[in-house]
């Protein structure tokens, strides 16, 4: 049997799209052989403290679904302020980094990026280990951070973030990248890397989502699901929505830095029909969406690289789409009809969008969710993904 690890920096019972899209690829690389081992930090995400169970441990190794979990001590810090992120950032990093050099380790390791610290640290120890390294890229930084403007472009932090992201794509194996964007820029800086695509697919499909019947007469209920971050800009979005005179409801699951201030806006603006519901654990937030209709998947601005895996996992859902961020996951959700494309920043065409989503009929969104689902089943396969990729020799 092959062994592999795999490096993260989330890792369940945190929740969020990057633990599950780790703990996803760990359980189905189990399901086809692997022996699967993951390292992470002590579970501190997204409210920047340890979760009770694991509080005032250094290091715990435990086994669930199957998978050797070795989690190692992080200051954790969810702090607007930029140095105490990093600090946390970096206390996981060094404490890694060690670990990495002295414990006996697989000789195929899986290292996830970003963050770019921790990916720099597990590369720099597993190449002087001369381990066969598989970095999986699933955003690009430093450019995103520029994008957000959250980064000084051509600064000091700039230049050596700049020099860490071309230290891992040089001293990677190979590389998973979650969009032809993220390879096509490596292949701008090494052109004869081994690229293979890894898409975000869900492993769950759905169906009686799409067999219920829907109360006519209810609004159509829109949901935002996931992290109240920068790059989502929810806060923003909902200050720019008009729904008082659309039959429509928009609902907002998730926790993030931007919690308090939409949670403020809600109670002060209450004819925006808009309700809050907090973080829920995945399995209970899939019930709860099983009684809502159309998905809304923003961004901020267009992030170049960047594919939200919400668009796979609510196909997966049968639920059409509002995508609101540009750029690839634009193309992906126009060419395979899972719904609605606005451009990016463009709140007047979303408002516009959304009056012609409220003149629907329920039946006529119940038909475009049947549609999705099926679509979803054979084309965003994670099986069949992940099944080509050991055929290639990937791992």
């Amino acid at each position: 049997m092959n062994d592999i690890l795999i490096i993260s920096n989330y890792y369940p019972p945190e929740k969020g799209a990057a633990a599950n899209r780790i703990e996803q690829l760990a359980l189905k690389l189990n399901q086809n052989g692997y022996e699967v081992s993951v390292i992470s930090p002590l579970p501190n995400y997204p409210k920047g403290e340890l979760f009770p169970e694991y509080k005032g441990r250094f290091s715990v190794t435990e086994k669930i679904q199957n998978i050797t979990l070795k989690r190692l001590w992080i200051y954790p810090s969810n702090s607007s302020n930029i140095f105490k992120r990093i600090f946390s950032t970096f206390s996981f990093s060094s404490v890694l980094f060690f670990y990495l050099l002295f414990a006996k380790t697989p000789k195929k390791v899986i290292v996830q990026s970003p963050p770019l610290l921790l990916s720099f640290v597990s590369v720099l120890a597993l190449w002087i280990k001369r381990k066969k390294i598989i970095l999986n890229v699933s955003d690009l930084w430093p450019t995103a951070a520029i994008e957000l403007q959250v980064l000084k472009k051509n600064s000091i932090s700039h230049k050596i973030l700049l020099f860490i992201e071309r230290f891992i794509y040089k001293k990677a194996t190979h590389i998973f990248g979650q969009s032809n964007e993220i390879i096509n820029h490596i292949h701008s800086i090494f052109p004869g890397k081994k690229c293979f695509l890894y898409r975000n697919y869900p492993d769950h499909f759905v169906e009686n989502n799409i067999s219920k019947n829907e109360n006519a007469n209810e609004p159509i209920k829109l949901f935002y699901a996931g992290l109240l971050g920068v790059a989502q800009g929810v806060f923003e979005l909902i200050q720019q929505l008009n729904l008082e005179n659309l039959n429509i409801e928009l609902h907002i699951f998730g926790d993030g830095a931007e919690k308090i201030q939409i949670v403020n806006y809600m109670n002060q603006n209450p004819m925006q029909k808009i309700i809050f519901h907090g973080m829920l654990d995945r399995n209970t937030l899939h019930e709860k969406l099983m009684n809502l209709d159309i998905a809304l998947v923003p961004l901020k601005t267009r992030i170049y690289g960047s594919v939200p895996s919400k668009i796979f996992e609510y196909s997966a859902l049968g639920f059409p789409v509002l995508y609101f961020g540009g750029g690839e996951g634009e193309n992906i959700v126009e060419e395979n009809n899972l719904g609605w494309v606005v451009p990016v920043e463009d709140f007047k065409g979303l408002n516009t969008t959304l009056k012609q989503i409220s003149n629907m009929d329920k039946n006529e969104i119940q038909t475009m969710k049947k549609t999705i689902f099926l679509h979803a089943k054979h084309n965003f396969n994670l099986h069949q993904q992940m099944k080509n990729l050991i055929d290639s020799d990937a791992f």
